[in-house]
């Protein structure tokens, strides 16, 4: 039975994470087969600042999900995210050639949309479809075998600029690795965290990632808006270690762990009062109801930090929410000077590696008046247990952009791969996601 291999390789500003998929016809799902997460080095806020080191932590990353999956991989789907990326919606417009609308009609009009004005120091990643029109009738998903004489398109352009493209291109090839396409995380988050549901409603979807949190807005089954903001779970550890006077590392562990330890503690408050006579319960509540709350404070003994064996709920809390309303707020004013609104009707979906964080989904809830929720990814089968969490959403989305990326899925054609440059092959891929559509 043909395969074909799929490599992913999603570099962040805290981890690099390469996810190795197979892809068997007739099978629906791609299979897992190789996975591996390393600590980033050389990425500051979704940008590589230092070739050598971000060159070495993908390698090290490729290395590993190599062994794992048994096989050598030569080219890879890759992710970009930073404050650079910025998006713009554009509608094209042609006279049809024949009566019926053509797959040609359709590319060129996909053409004409992309004939806006954009900097030199700026390269497009993607051109996505929103919908078309024949003869001023929207809403139309699948223009092609229409009759028509006039078509019209409205795409989203999402564009990034040249040098951290470039920069991130050269790490991968130093590795020996080609380019199959290089992907906006949060574009590729929404592809393995969202439902249609959720995306036909209107949906804010949100990836806080280490260094940077990526938006991604939709309305009405369509992609409207993509940019990002420079803030991240990284800035959160960084007030906790501020906030707390501790190092990085100590605050790293106690922001990883806090959901774990109060729950630990929690539950062993609860032991404790149960296994308490009634009448022994009835005066320490009385005797509580006169002082301060006594049980605030919270064992952190067995993250062995030096000098810190307690913690104050309260104060972490604190700590942590603030940091969190702000970014929410930062997030709220980047969109709206956009002339679009982050609170849709399905509400908010948070997703990335911070998006574990105590309570985060409340303070989202609070911030954009609007419900929200943890996006975790799906979409893959095999060996997903260690891949499962928000953290990987990007990655496995990754995988899933890939899957309707080329004409012949089972030949492995990469789009990149020829001129080793994201965009190469980017007429293709508006094509293949024109066919993608039929049925």
């Amino acid at each position: 039975m043909a395969k074909r291999i799929i490599t992913a390789l999603d570099v962040g500003s805290s981890k690099v994470c390469t996810i190795i998929a197979a892809v068997s016809e007739g099978n629906e799902k791609p299979q897992v087969i190789g996975v591996y997460s390393h600590p980033s080095a050389g990425v500051k806020k979704g940008v590589i600042v230092n070739i050598d080191e971000a060159t070495n932590a993908i390698a090290e990353s490729l290395a590993a999900a190599e062994r794992m999956a048994g096989i050598t991989v030569s080219s890879v789907y890759a992710s970009i995210g930073g404050k650079h990326i910025t998006s713009i919606n554009s509608r094209g417009v042609v006279a049809v050639s024949q009566e019926e609308i053509s797959e040609d009609d359709t590319f060129r009009a996909i053409e004409n949309a992309r004939t806006i004005s954009i900097p030199p120091s700026r390269e497009i990643l993607h051109i996505i479809p929103r919908e078309f029109l024949v003869d001023s009738e929207g809403g139309i998903k699948d223009p092609i075998g229409m009759s028509g004489s006039r078509l019209e398109v409205d795409t989203h352009i999402i564009s990034a600029t040249t040098t951290a493209l470039q920069n991130l291109v050269k790490c991968i090839q130093n590795c020996g690795l080609a380019v199959d396409d290089i992907v906006f995380n949060g574009w590729a988050s929404s592809q393995s965290v969202l439902t249609d549901t959720e995306k036909e409603l209107g949906v804010t979807l949100l990836d806080i990632g280490g260094g940077t949190t990526s938006i991604s807005i939709f309305q009405e089954g369509a992609i409207t808006y993509s940019g990002c903001v420079p803030l991240g779970g990284l800035n959160v550890t960084s007030d906790l270690a501020i906030g707390l006077q501790i190092s990085l590392e100590d605050a790293e562990k106690i922001k990883v762990n806090f959901q774990k330890l109060l729950q630990s503690s929690e539950s062993r408050e609860k032991h404790e009062d149960l296994d308490k006579p009634a009448l022994e319960r009835r005066k320490e509540e009385n005797k509580e109801e006169e002082k301060p709350d006594n049980k605030d404070e919270m064992n952190i003994a067995s993250l062995g930090i030096k000098d810190q064996e307690t913690l104050s709920k309260t104060t972490y809390k604190q700590i942590v929410e603030a940091r969190l309303e702000e970014i929410f707020e930062m997030i709220s004013n980047q969109v709206s000077q956009a002339g679009f609104d982050v609170s849709m009707p399905a509400g908010v979906v948070v997703t990335g590696g911070s998006a574990d964080l105590y309570e985060l989904t409340k303070v989202a809830q609070k911030s954009f008046g609007v419900p929200s929720r943890v996006g975790n990814p799906t979409g893959l089968a095999g060996m997903v247990e260690e891949i499962s969490s928000p953290a990987y959403a990007s990655a496995q989305g990754l995988i899933r952009h890939a899957m309707v990326e080329d004409v012949d899925i089972m030949q492995g054609g990469g789009g990149g791969k020829e001129g080793g440059f994201p965009g190469s092959g980017l007429l293709n891929n508006i094509v293949n996601w024109v066919k993608s559509l039929l049925p």
